[in-house]
Formats: structure tokens, sequence, C-alpha cells
């Protein structure tokens, strides 16, 4: 019998034409990067060698802040601290352990994947998605699918490893391109990784990176994770909107008319899960439960005299609510997925929950790992001032360019949407340039909750055309599935006009929303940051 693989081309054949030199290219240099764990030990040595040099020169600026702040210098100048020296040494020993258990985003999305981790493992987000794109009718299938994509990042897995090729199946079943229901759901999860109507784990570990980088310039600042809720909400019917367009009007009738014979596998034997009617039964016990859990959320906040309303002025800024949303996040996906498991029978007892927490804290051995390393990095870069000097010099060259209006932040989203190219982790990127940007345009006058949202557009929009995405991989497998000569390639200019018509409508969206009606991306979010 002859292998279904040999019409699949060489990875030695040279790729032809302008578009895919580029992607080759993008291939290569992302390739040519080290692991983003070694690449964090790599500047953490480089920041510690840097400093040396740099304080032999004595490196200094004149600090913006006025006389009397907090954390300025008696003679008002920032000088680089070096950690090549005794005292350095002695500080790089003794902080390494509190760098790491201090870092912000470790302890908050470990705990959000705890209550995650009961609603997946029971069945409840697999339900709910199958449940969102089956029950929609014919006309809206689509829409449902880029939908029910972009909710699914709440539990990232669970989009790439059901939903996507459960679009790809039910296109096929409906007699339309399978891999037009594939870009569809891709879209979703990946390209519209910044947008929901819930708050998920990569919520808390942004904010957790931000405060640091907020309090180079501002000590006591701090962004929460409910920082760009209001903006991630109204980005989730753009992004469901703009990639049910791009998928009827621009990749289905590119695709054409789908033939079976280019599939690799024997279709017939691929068939779409239909909810059961115990499922359903599950669903609207977790429903309820949810509803019931909101319905006493919402007593304890909006009445004035609320017991999670902020206890000195009554408001909801700053309120035990919003300081404790990690708290929430954990309580509403744990308690509905338990009434689901145990409606269903997939969660019996207490033991079922606590394996479901250890399945899930077990699977992030290397995010903690990640976070060991990049904690270093940004305690050492907080301490030796490279951050701060680097930002305000950044600010002094953009007054000087006269770059400091609303303008700036396309190239800042641009900028980012090009990194995440060939550094296709969110924490990872952010982690590296954070410490540089957010301290650098506070100084120009922008809050860290807007500066974290246009980063969040740019990480974003270029997820769909990166091969070092760490899921592309299994989306072109599956995409082989269907097309079996499918390449590289061929997958990235699929999904491409995704990335373009994304970039450009959800930067129009952040312009509108924030400089046109003024309005903040999360609650109590401010626009401007003035010191």
């Amino acid at each position: 019998m002859t292998s279904e693989v040999t019409n699949i081309p060489s990875k030695n054949e040279k790729p032809k034409g302008l578009f895919n030199r580029f992607l080759s290219t993008v291939e290569y240099l992302g390739n040519l990067l080290p692991h983003p764990i070694t690449l964090f030990a790599i500047f953490c040595v480089a920041i510690i060698v840097g400093s040396g040099i740099a304080d032999f020169f004595d490196l200094s600026v004149v600090d913006p802040r006025p006389e009397g702040a907090k954390g300025r210098a008696p003679d008002g100048v920032i000088h680089v601290v070096s950690l090549m020296s005794v005292d350095g040494l002695h500080r790089i020993v003794t902080g390494l352990v509190t760098n790491f258990t201090g870092f912000a985003p470790l302890g908050t999305v470990l705990v959000a994947i705890l209550g995650v981790s009961v609603a997946e493992h029971s069945g409840l987000l697999s339900a709910t998605m199958r449940n969102m794109v089956m029950g929609a009718s014919k006309r809206f299938v689509t829409f449902a699918i880029v939908l029910a994509a972009i909710l699914s990042n709440t539990a990232s897995e669970l989009g790439y490893v059901v939903l996507i090729p459960l679009a790809a199946m039910i296109f096929h079943s409906l007699g339309r391109h399978p891999l037009a229901g594939l870009a569809a759901a891709f879209a979703g999860v990946s390209g519209g990784y910044s947008a929901n109507l819930l708050l998920g784990t990569i919520d808390p570990l942004l904010a957790g990176i931000t405060t640091p980088a907020a309090q180079m310039i501002d000590p006591d600042y701090v962004v929460g994770p409910e920082a760009n809720w209001y903006f991630m909400i109204v980005s989730t019917f753009l992004i469901a909107t703009l990639g049910t367009f791009i998928t009827e009007k621009i990749v289905e009738p590119r695709l054409g008319k789908y033939d079976p014979s280019e599939a690799s596998i024997d279709l017939s034997a691929s068939t779409v899960e239909h909810i059961t009617p115990l499922e359903k039964k599950g669903l609207r016990w977790a429903g309820f439960t949810f509803l019931l859990m909101c319905i006493l959320l919402a007593l304890s906040i909006i009445p004035e005299n609320g017991i999670m309303r902020n206890p000195e002025t009554g408001l909801v800024a700053g309120s035990p609510f919003l300081k404790g949303i990690v708290a929430f996040i954990f309580i509403t996906f744990a308690i509905p997925g338990f009434v689901y498991g145990k409606v269903v029978g997939t969660m019996k007892n207490d033991r079922d929950v606590i394996d479901a927490m250890a399945k899930s804290i077990s699977s992030m051995g290397l995010y903690i790992v990640l976070v060991f390393f990049a904690a270093q990095f940004v305690a050492f870069f907080k301490w030796t001032n490279f951050g701060t000097i680097i930002a305000i010099k950044g600010a002094a060259l953009l007054q000087a360019l006269s770059l400091t209006g609303p303008e700036v932040f396309i190239g800042f989203i641009l900028m980012c949407a090009v990194i995440n190219l060939s550094l296709g982790s969110s924490s990872a990127q952010w982690a590296a340039t954070a410490p540089i940007f957010v301290p650098m345009l506070m100084l120009i006058g922008y809050a860290p909750e807007t500066i974290q949202a246009a980063y969040r557009i740019g990480d974003s929009v270029t997820n769909l055309i990166t091969p070092m995405m760490s899921y592309f991989g299994l989306i072109l497998a599956v995409a082989v599935k269907y097309k079996k000569d499918m390449g590289i390639g061929t997958l990235v200019a699929t999904m491409l006009p995704y990335s373009i018509v994304f970039f450009i409508g959800w930067v129009a969206l952040f312009y509108v929303w924030v400089f046109g009606f003024g309005l903040p991306v999360g609650p109590a979010s401010p626009i401007y940051y003035q010191p």
C-alpha cells in the first residue's frame, strides 16, 4: 500500500514565492532562538554583566519625579546598581527564593487553574462548547464556532484539542470545507486570545507582570486581573464578527468546494459527538448553580452597603471583590464544574475534585520552571535600575520626536505583534518587554492598564501565522487529515487574512474605545497616568 504521507512536500524542498520565503525566514529566525527558559537565564547573566559595565561608566539619569516622591533618591539621580559586586552577589543569593515565591503571577495563576481544572475534567467546558456550536442554526454556525473558540480561552488547551477538530468535522458534516471550520476555530482560540466575556488564567498572569513594571515609576501602583475586562468583553463581539466575516467571505470562497479525495484519513469514521440528554441535564444544573452564584455575588456588590464593596469608600473601586477576583474565578469554575460532574457521573466525591486539580497542576511544571527564571530576570532588572533608566531615556526620545500622542500605540502594538512571531509565549514576551515599555509609556502619560490592553492586541493577532506558537504543530496535524499535502505555508496563508483584519479592526476599536469615547479598559482602570 502506498503511504499517504508521500504527497506531503519534503522538508528540504525550497519554498517558492516571496510570501513563502518570508514565512521560511520567520521560522528560521524563530528556531535560532533558544527555549524561553534558556532565554531568561541568558537575560539574567546579561543583566549581571551589563550592570557591572554600566556601573563602571557611571551610567545615570535625572529622576523626573518631584522631590519627596516615594523611592526618589536624595540627590535626584538614578544610578545603575551593579550586581557584579559583593553586595550584588549577596542580593542574588538571598533573593533567589523570594524572587520566585513572591512573583505575583505564580500564585494567582495556580489558584485560577485549580478552579478551571474542575470544570475542565468534569466535562463541563467541553459540553458547553459543543452545546454552543452544535446547537446553533446552520446560518449562525460560523459565528457560534468563533465565539465558542474565544470563550474557550479560559482553558486554552480545550479550544485547541477539542474545539478546532470539532469545528472541522461540523463544517464537513454540513457540506462545507472542513479547513474553513478549522480556520474559524483557530482564529477564535488563538487570534482572539485576549478577548473573552470571563476572566481567565491569563488575566492575573499579565497583571502580575505589569504591576512590578509600573512600580518602577510608582512604587504603590497595583494592576488588578480585571484591568482589561471591559475592553475584553467588547473585543469578544468584534473578533467573533470579524472572524465570521473573514471565514465566509474570504477564506471559504478561496478554499472552494471540498474534495474528500484530498483527505489522508477515512472521513466516514469522523463523527461529531452530540450532546447527550444526561449532559444536557448536567448543563442545566451547572447553569442554575452559576446563576445562583451570580445573584449572591451581585447582592454583595450592587447595594451601597454590599459586603464586598470598599469598606472605606463604599465604592466598587478598590473593593475586596476586585482585589480578590482570582478567588471568584476559582469558585465560579469549581462549583458549577463539580455540580455538572456529579450529575453526569464524572465526579462522585471530593477525591475526584482533588484528582482533577492535581492533574492540572502536574501539567504546569514547565510554566513553573519558566516563572522561576522570569522572576529572577524581573527582579534583577528592577534592582539594577536598568528598566527605569531605559524608560526615562526612551520617554525623552519620544518627547523629542513629538511621539507622545495616542499614535504611539500603533508602533507599540505593531512591535508586540512582530516580536510575537518569534517569541510565542504571552507571559514570556510580556515579562521581557513590560519592564521597559510600561515605565516608558507611563512617563509620557499613559496608565499601565491601557498599555497592557494595547500589548494584548499585538500579542494575539500574530498567533495565527507564527510556526513558533506552541499549538501550531497540532493545528497542522489536524489540517493534514483533510488535506494531505497541507504545509506550513498553506496554513499560514489561510490564516493571514484573519491576522490582517484582526489587527486593523482591533486597533481601530482600541482607539475609538479609549481615545474616541474616553472609556476605561476595565473597572476603575484609568486611561492616563498622572504622577
